[in-house]
């Protein structure tokens, strides 16, 4: 199996999506609000804190039913999930927030 039959599985792209759009959330609330620490995180921290905790089980199915029949492709494919949340996560701990 290629990687490119691979990654149009949902449980290969969604995570990669999800990843997309918590940076994009981010990027959004910066833009619009700045790097200000509140006392209560808001709505927008919620819905990112949600959307990347999401990921980890859609990520775990994926790993356990993709590993095993194509271990290569799986694996260049679980890279780019790893590497998208910690292009997501990088921001947070770069702006200290």
């Amino acid at each position: 199996m290629s990687v490119g039959k691979l990654i149009r599985k949902p449980s290969a792209f969604l995570p990669l999506a999800m990843s997309c759009g918590a940076l994009g959330l981010l990027l959004w609330y910066i833009a619009a609000f700045g790097v200000v620490r509140h006392v209560d995180e808001g709505a927008a921290a919620r819905v990112y804190q949600l959307i990347m905790v999401t990921q980890i089980p859609i990520v775990a199915y994926f790993a356990v039913t993709c590993l095993p029949r194509a271990p290569r492709q799986a694996l260049l494919v679980l890279a780019l999930q790893v590497g998208a949340a910690l292009v997501t996560l990088a921001p947070l701990f770069l702006l200290g927030l």
